[in-house]
């Protein structure tokens, strides 16, 4: 199994409910990305046999590291879905959601809302510890719940058993439109000793610069921007230019032909605001081809209709 070296700065694909399954996980893969992780799995769901809980742990043989997080603030339960993670040989980190801010999560004592008792959450990371086989646990986390307290949050962390941190620059309260508070990552880094991953807003190669610059951390973590980009780790890495339309065509149908071996029937569906994503690039004609997708049900129609439209060698300005 791959470990992680700190020695120079990672790039963490960042888990998104909906988005980073395992066809897009593993196409991600491809653009060199460092670390992939799972979508938020819940550990209540996972003990308790939940079969689309059990798929989502699925990877593919390219992932390698490969991390699964897990959300849960119930000892026992967080102990017993820990040992049907470790029956897995395959699998790097065991990272706990402390960052979620989704209402169905927050009220079960579950992701973000763990950062209103730290007492529990380390409780939480310490179990993870002393049961996983797993090389490293991880804990991604945002600056506080309604106030930052994000120092605190990572002394925590790290004194509960955490081998390196995610940070999102932002509290609970701030969901995903409040400013991201880089200098609160920076105080992050200066105040442990496990490696830190900087997250949020992470959108370009050279914001990646600045921000390692800026913060000192041992990485980045980028989620959303990936989404209908997956390149963007080999523009980051390599330097890699804009995407030629072909190579584009060819990672959407690649995409998309995942989502049926995936998912089958079914994953044409789902892949719809994936395509949503992709033909945000200037395509012409996006808004109609957006309206085609979202009535289109059949794989064979779909697939087509994606061949058809990504085959423009022109863009719009």
């Amino acid at each position: 199994m791959a470990t992680l070296d700190f020695s120079h700065p990672l790039y963490f694909l960042a888990p998104l409910a909906g988005f980073t399954d395992l066809p897009f996980r593993s196409v991600v893969k491809k653009f060199g990305v460092d670390l992939t992780t799972s979508e938020m799995i819940s550990s209540n769901a996972l003990v308790h046999q939940s079969k689309k809980t059990y798929k989502m742990l699925e990877k593919s043989p390219i992932e390698n590291p490969y991390a699964i997080q897990i959300a849960g603030s119930d000892l026992d339960v967080i102990k017993r879905a820990v040992e049907i993670i470790n029956a897995r040989d395959d699998v790097t980190s065991i990272d706990l959601n402390c960052g979620c801010p989704a209402p169905k999560v927050v009220n079960n004592l579950q992701g973000s809302s763990l950062l209103t008792d730290l007492p529990q959450m380390a409780k939480v990371i310490e179990t993870i510890k002393k049961y996983s086989n797993k090389e490293y646990t991880s804990v991604k986390f945002r600056l506080g719940f309604n106030e930052k307290n994000h120092e605190e949050i990572a002394r925590i962390s790290e004194e509960s058993g955490a081998d390196y941190i995610a940070v999102h620059g932002r509290t609970r309260a701030g969901r995903y439109k409040a400013a991201v508070d880089y200098d609160a990552i920076a105080e992050v880094k200066q105040a442990v000793g496990i490696p830190v991953i900087a997250n949020g807003d992470i959108d370009t190669p050279a914001k990646v610069k600045w921000v390692l610059e800026y913060t000192g951390a041992n990485g980045v973590m980028i989620g959303r921007a990936a989404v209908g980009k997956p390149w963007i780790f080999k523009q980051i890495k390599e330097g890699m230019e804009e995407p030629t339309p072909e190579l584009i065509k060819e990672v959407v149908l690649e995409h998309f032909d995942q989502m049926i071996a995936h998912y089958d029937k079914y994953g044409a569906i789902v892949f719809r605001k994936n395509l949503h994503s992709y033909s945000k690039a200037g395509y012409k004609g996006a808004s109609a081809f957006r309206n085609d997708v979202n009535r289109i049900e059949d794989p064979k129609e779909m697939r087509k209709v994606i061949e058809a439209f990504f085959s423009q060698t022109f863009l719009s300005s």
